[in-house]
């Protein structure tokens, strides 16, 4: 009769069939599965809810044959276990519970939400810990400060739309917020020890607002998918003395902390003495446990956005004058509202393009002093014809300024393109930065040699400080493109001879040797291929030859002899001369370096294994420079009795839930502040603010 029932249509075979499991209180509708049905001697399959609230949490994996056991998949962490069928889903529902890259994940995707701003929750039921894991977590993405929730309004909002609502206070606030920095270091902890590779750092030294001194470590590496990740380890309070001693000693305790002493390939700092001695001992001190990679000599990485400031620095020197009087258009120009209409009208004249802009620098960032000097060249006639129609400006560079200004451009556009390279957000892969290197080692090179006396001036005087640095990062910046297809060990042998001549040969030869010393440390810590395929075909070989005569099976032994040799001749070539015997890539293909390895990890795994960790190592600080940022904001003149743990908890829990998302970094066009864009007269549509209105700036 049951039978029957379910297959006469009046009532739902579903809800004959729907096995709630007792634990399941809150029911959700996510997928139907097949269920099979005996009606008489016919068998059909019916549909099945599975209505338990886990199931928005797993996926069903496709069967492998008729008799095995249906298995599912959490879909956060990716555990397996065997499908509940009918014996509750339990043991599901404590993974949930236990999961942990469920809880994480699901926060922060429900505050960084849609595109559009909306978040999209799952159920609609009102669940007070989410509640108050999203408002704490929206103080850490937000810079909030923890009286926040205590805030009347806020409250109010809160009560509007939840009468019961527990309101939270500010010490609440902060325990919970120490809370989720515990559970998101051990997560991070845990990426940390299953990464396959080693992991390579940046440290800088921070002071706040009151004068503390911060230090922030912060790891680089690539997961098991080939995913390039930057976490920031610590935040921590650095008191004096800030010391080579005290630094190496902090450093290698934590660390130690994180467990990942013996798991270290390099560390970059900037160019502070103290960080010379730090890294000489703390280089010794893992020596010691013999947890570097060839005794640690790539261990130290100067920053080479720092080395191209200092170089610029020096050179600009050279030119203040033309750039002080430029400078001082600039700020004639945008002095007063009558002439700003007046240079618009210069503009307009010279029929130029007002949407260029016009930029005012920040002179103590030299590469928006390059972008202010890139724009007035480009109105140089407007300032022209301003000077001739406004008695009052007398700061306009006569003709050879204007030269030397379009001279200084030239040069120092190869050292803007190398900045922006160094000091991109997105963390680019080691690979980059040598072509961008050599090309400003080239520029200076021809700039000393240049029969212009103000450029050879500058050239030489730049040349002596960038020499001083190139031989301490030539050879790790070498080794990374020589694993980028589109160029490898050609383009090395190409640039030392452009630089040195006949002589780069030397260089490239130290490149090279130390490339096969680098990769000879990985050919022993990678397990070699199992060679149970080759003694399978081995055996189907002397099943076949058992039915040759004795003369036959004499001349085939020669010939497997001969093979066996051409084949030893063939295998003696290591992963690395194989690699770079095959043609190069187009150098001019689009080409993402990390999914070719990743394809081709299998292909050459010891050789993989390298590239992994020379391809995550950081030739900056500017991810430990970008959290001195956040830092700023956290500690300001309102929040500056924090407690240094409770800075790191805020620091850290933002870097781990929201990494790179969130941040509100200003841009160097954001920083260089554009005079044309401005609105001068609202009322006039046919003034020139039209022009400067567009938000689109160079």
């Amino acid at each position: 009769m049951e039978n029957e029932e379910v297959m006469g249509g009046t009532s739902d075979p579903v809800d004959k069939l729907v096995d709630v499991d007792e634990d399941d209180d809150d029911l959700v509708e996510v997928e139907l599965e097949d269920v099979p049905v005996t009606v008489g001697t016919q068998k059909r399959k019916a549909k099945r809810r599975k209505t338990s609230a886990v199931w928005a949490f797993f996926e069903m994996l496709p069967a492998k044959g008729d008799g095995d056991k249906p298995y599912c998949k959490c879909k956060k962490c990716g555990n397996k276990y065997v499908s509940p069928g009918n014996y509750g889903t339990g043991t599901l529902k404590r993974h949930v519970e236990s999961c942990y890259k469920k809880r994480t994940n699901d926060v922060a995707q429900l505050l960084l939400g849609n595109k559009d701003g909306s978040m999209s929750v799952s159920s609609s039921k009102f669940d007070p810990d989410t509640f108050r894991e999203l408002l704490v977590a929206a103080i850490v993405m937000h810079d909030l400060p923890f009286r926040f929730v205590e805030y009347v309004g806020v409250r109010a909002i809160f009560s509007y739309l939840r009468s019961d609502v527990v309101h939270i206070t500010r010490n609440t606030a902060k325990a919970d917020t120490l809370k989720i920095y515990k559970r998101e270091r051990d997560r991070i902890k845990s990426m940390l020890k299953s990464a396959p590779g080693r992991i390579s750092l940046t440290s800088d030294l921070w002071t706040s607002i009151i004068t503390d001194g911060y230090m922030c470590l912060t790891a680089h590496f690539l997961d098991k998918n080939w995913v390039l990740h930057k976490r920031v380890l610590n935040f921590c309070l650095m008191p004096p003395p800030h010391n080579g001693i005290s630094l190496s000693e902090k450093i290698y305790n934590l660390l130690c902390e994180w467990g990942i002493e013996n798991k270290v390939f390099s560390v970059t700092l900037d160019n502070a003495s103290s960080n010379d001695t730090s890294v000489d001992m703390l280089r010794t001190q893992l020596n010691i446990k013999k947890a570097l990679v060839c005794q640690g000599d790539l261990f130290h990485l100067r920053c080479c956005a720092h080395i191209l400031n200092l170089i610029v620095q020096d050179g600009l020197k050279e030119i203040d004058g033309v750039v002080q009087k430029i400078r001082e258009c600039i700020k004639y120009v945008k002095g007063s509202q009558g002439r700003k209409v007046k240079f618009f009208d210069s503009v307009k004249q010279m029929s130029l393009d007002g949407k260029k802009g016009l930029r005012q620098d920040v002179p103590t960032r030299w590469n928006s002093t390059f972008l202010m000097l890139e724009s007035a060249i480009f109105y140089r006639r407007a300032f022209h014809h301003l000077e001739l129609t406004d008695s009052n400006f007398k700061h306009c560079p006569i003709a050879d300024e204007w030269n030397k200004a379009e001279k200084i451009s030239t040069f120092l556009a190869v050292f803007y393109d190398a900045t922006c390279v160094f000091s991109g957000t997105k963390y680019p892969t080691a690979n980059l930065y040598f072509p961008q290197v050599f090309m400003v080692y080239l520029t200076l090179r021809q700039g000393s040699e240049s029969e212009d006396e103000y450029v050879r001036r500058m050239a030489e005087q730049m040349l002596v400080k960038f020499e001083k640095y190139w031989s301490e990062f030539s050879v790790v910046l070498a080794i990374a493109v020589i694993l980028d297809p589109r160029f490898k060990l050609q383009f090395v042998d190409f640039c030392y001879k452009k630089l040195y001549g006949v002589g780069g040969s030397y260089e490239y030869l130290k490149v090279r040797e130390k490339l096969f010393a680098l990769f000879g440390e990985y050919v022993s810590n990678v397990p070699t291929p199992s060679s149970t395929t080759n003694n399978r075909g081995k055996a189907v070989q002397d099943l076949q030859f058992k039915s040759f005569s004795k003369e036959t099976m004499f001349v085939m032994k020669e010939f497997d002899c001969f093979e066996s040799d051409d084949v030893v001749g063939q295998t003696q070539k290591t992963q690395l001369e194989l690699y770079l015997e095959e043609p190069r890539m187009d150098r001019n293909a689009k080409l993402d370096i990390l999914s070719f390895w990743k394809g081709n990890q299998f292909r050459y795994p010891e050789l993989a294994a390298m590239v992994r960790d020379v391809l995550s190592i950081p030739i900056s600080t500017v991810a430990s420079e970008s959290t001195f940022s956040v830092g700023g904001r956290v500690i300001d003149q309102f929040r500056s009795a924090l407690k240094p743990d409770v800075v790191e908890a805020l620091i850290c829990s933002r870097d781990w839930l929201y990494g790179d998302k969130d941040l509100a970094e200003s841009q160097l066009d954001d920083l260089t502040e554009d005079i044309m864009k401005m609105d001068i007269n609202k009322e006039n549509n046919d003034e020139p603010p039209s022009m400067g209105s567009n938000a689109d700036m160079v």
